[in-house]
């Protein structure tokens, strides 16, 4: 019979070392967007088991500074991204890098975009023999046909494929995506999934009086869109089923949540739908929850973390089969999926649910169910997990200085610097 100082021995010894994590992005919290919701989980799920997490990103506009307890915050500069004005790329820095990282060796870099900074750091990285695992959030090469920028599309795809083949994993949301990317010769890659805050998005958080303020009575259909209005998110299908749908249905509302470059256009064709701009938290919430039905016509995502929440909000939800809907929806059980880019069939599908409120109520009543499994505890964890096995693969938890198992290693004080060359404080 063992005793207690035999437990207590073996409790600590069965505790995995904690981690020095370098996150290098273009976006993050409070920027309203999918990638910067997901990695905002994320870093608070690291946070929690203890790990320190260095940001390494651009300031974007006039946010202030922010301190949080294992959170070193290294902002450098950045210009505006093309038709994203509100984020910002950041500029090339590997000799910045390379020194910091140098100066403050972390066990792991993780890169979350791919923009100059994400190639600088994949650089700076190797050049240091520091493992690399990075994200796969957006599918870029598919945005610059929106954008008059076919052309650019297989440069484009080259460049990305090469940025993430340069990492010793690269995670996306979805198998699919993961086949997808594995077919375009992409190397090592695995899946993460994304996850829903099932506290916050609940069919509970309906409200009359919202709804009011959108002319709606309790028995009138609700169309609801959330994300950013843009031509990558094919805005314009959502007009034409609400046409149709208020064609039978004069009382049916359309609510637009989100903003984006499309947001004055989408006005003047549709002057009668409800804008209600940039929503967040409970106030988010209560938007989706006082819907009925969700449209999301999108083919360029790799995830779509609107969908879940869509669910989690008891919407009937009409989608493509595509990222998230594809791995979440089972067709006419907790929601309706539509093959990719059949818009005749989408817009009839969206009026077949509007004109069926009894069938509008199975997909609601089974929707929230089919997501509650999608913890973001979970999460951090398949996050987690990746990023020990690349560091098992890569042969060691262990410093270059002194070449000894790091245990509850952290960065220096946890603050905010910018990233001048010197690499100081912020003043």
């Amino acid at each position: 019979m063992k005793n207690a100082d035999d437990l207590l021995i073996e409790s600590f010894a069965s505790r995995p070392a904690s981690l020095r994590i370098a996150v290098v992005t273009e976006t993050y919290a409070p920027e309203v967007n999918g990638v910067a919701m997901t990695l905002g989980r994320i870093v608070d799920g690291l946070l929690a088991r203890g790990h320190a997490v260095q940001m390494v990103r651009p300031r974007q506009g006039r946010e202030g500074s922010a301190v949080r307890e294992g959170l070193d915050q290294v902002l450098s500069h950045g210009i505006p991204v093309p038709t994203y004005g509100e984020l910002r790329f950041g500029l090339p820095s590997k000799s910045r890098l390379v020194k910091l990282w140098t100066e403050q060796r972390p066990d792991v870099v993780h890169v979350v975009t791919e923009g100059p900074l994400g190639w600088s750091a994949v650089a700076a990285a190797r050049k240091l023999h520091l493992p690399i695992t990075s994200s796969f959030h957006t599918n870029f090469h598919s945005y610059s046909q929106h954008y008059g920028m076919g052309l650019l599309k297989s440069p484009i795809e080259r460049y990305l494929r090469k940025l993430h083949n340069r990492t010793h994993a690269t995670m996306v949301p979805t198998r699919a995506m993961q086949q997808e990317l594995l077919g375009r010769g992409y190397d090592n890659v695995t899946v993460v999934s994304r996850g829903v805050e099932m506290a916050l998005f609940k069919p509970e958080r309906r409200s009359e009086t919202l709804r009011a303020t959108w002319g709606a009575a309790p028995q009138d259909p609700v169309v609801l869109l959330v994300g950013r209005l843009a031509k990558e998110k094919n805005v314009q299908l959502v007009l034409t089923a609400f046409a149709a749908i208020q064609a039978r249905q004069p009382r049916a509302k359309l609510v637009f949540v989100g903003d984006g470059p499309l947001r004055q256009a989408l006005q003047e064709a549709c002057p009668q739908a409800w804008f209600a701009g940039v929503r967040k938290h409970e106030d988010l919430a209560a938007h989706y929850a006082s819907a009925d039905l969700f449209l999301f016509p999108s083919l360029t995502e790799t995830f779509g973390n609107v969908v879940p929440e869509a669910l989690a909000s008891g919407l009937a939800v009409l989608s493509y089969a595509n990222a998230a809907a594809q791995e979440l929806i089972i067709h006419h059980h907790n929601g309706v999926l539509i093959a990719n880019g059949d818009e005749r069939a989408f817009v009839s599908a969206a009026l077949d649910l509007a004109l069926d409120p009894v069938r509008q109520q199975h997909l609601r009543a089974q929707a929230p169910h089919s997501v509650s499994h999608l913890a973001w505890s979970a999460v951090a964890d398949s996050f987690e997990a990746v990023l020990r096995e690349v560091l098992a693969r890569h042969g060691h938890l262990f410093s270059a200085a002194d070449g000894k198992p790091q245990q509850g290693a952290s960065f220096p004080a946890a603050q905010e610097r910018l990233a001048h060359p010197h690499l100081g404080p912020l003043h």
